[in-house]
């Protein structure tokens, strides 16, 4: 389906899905200052060849979906400090963006599966929306806790860099991030990654977006306790190599949430390796397999 506009949780979210919409619906949820076209098409036919109605959306202040301005901007160094009043959204703001998502698709619950800041929405989806979540997949995530592990200062310093605003200079940008975040044990293409960065500047340069949306990751805090009342059966994948969310962020993760299963991929870093698909889309299909039937969905009253 091409791309359509929700209104939802009061913001406009884009979306697209693939394959057939009688399929048990999978919600894609995308990391930090990343668009749905970083779902590659590929992997999101990958899935729906599972037997899955795949749907991808760009999170608020990315992509096409609503822009959350304002006149303040937010205190970046005081969030980091542990004030959170200039945020002006959290983690829970964004998974009830996804709930708002498929009451427009009249969907009664879904599998979600979150890459990164991704894998923290759904995991609040999750807790906080247990009724909507048929099962949960947590890839390269954490718990926000900061005994879990904290990013590498060098790495961090290519994350800070301020986006240059010319495009080439973006992509080149973009690409020295790929190599210090990548995946060591699977070739890295440059060509794709330079065609991805040209492709998500021209949809959307939003530098602003991606800092309201870390400041809102951090001062959503410690969220170890949400995860603990999860319930829908969840998976939890990393990169053994991952220099931006070490592994032991994962095993925290997977600790924090009853019955979780841990999967790490060799090789593996802070990105979507297409040599990995296959085995996480093996890995999700199985912990799809774990759920009794959807839900059904939610019932309207006519107009």
């Amino acid at each position: 389906m091409s791309e359509q506009i929700a209104q939802a949780n009061g913001i406009a979210i884009a979306y697209e899905t693939f394959g057939d919409p009688s399929d048990p619906p999978l919600l894609l949820v995308m990391g930090l200052g990343m668009q749905m076209i970083h779902w590659d098409p590929a992997f999101c036919e990958l899935l729906a060849g599972r037997g899955f109605h795949v749907i991808r959306f760009d999170n608020r202040d990315t992509g096409h979906s609503s822009k959350i301005e304002s006149s303040r901007r937010p205190n970046v160094l005081a969030v980091m400090a542990g004030d959170g009043r200039s945020a002006p959204y959290r983690l829970n703001d964004m998974a009830a963006d996804t709930v708002g998502l498929l009451d427009h698709l009249e969907i009664g619950a879904a599998h979600v599966v979150g890459v990164s800041m991704g894998g923290m929405i759904g995991q609040q989806l999750a807790a906080r929306y247990p009724d909507r979540v048929l099962s949960l997949c947590s890839i390269m995530s954490t718990t926000g806790a900061r005994v879990a592990g904290l990013p590498r200062l060098s790495v961090l310093g290519v994350l800070f860099r301020k986006a240059p605003r010319d495009r080439e200079a973006y992509v080149e940008h973009l690409l020295r991030i790929f190599r210090r975040i990548g995946s060591p044990g699977f070739p890295l293409d440059e060509e794709r990654v330079r065609n991805l960065a040209r492709a998500g500047y021209d949809r959307c340069f939003y530098p602003a977006g991606v800092e309201r949306q870390l400041v809102g990751i951090m001062a959503s805090g410690n969220r170890t306790a949400d995860l603990r009342r999860i319930t829908a059966p969840t998976l939890v994948i990393h990169g053994r190599d991952d220099p931006l969310v070490p592994l032991r962020a994962g095993r925290a993760t997977a600790r924090a949430i009853h019955g979780a299963q841990l999967l790490v991929i060799d090789g593996m870093g802070h990105d979507f390796p297409r040599g990995a698909w296959p085995q996480i889309a093996d890995a999700i299909e199985r912990n799809a397999a774990r759920v009794a039937t959807p839900a059904p969905a939610p019932h309207r009253e006519p107009a």
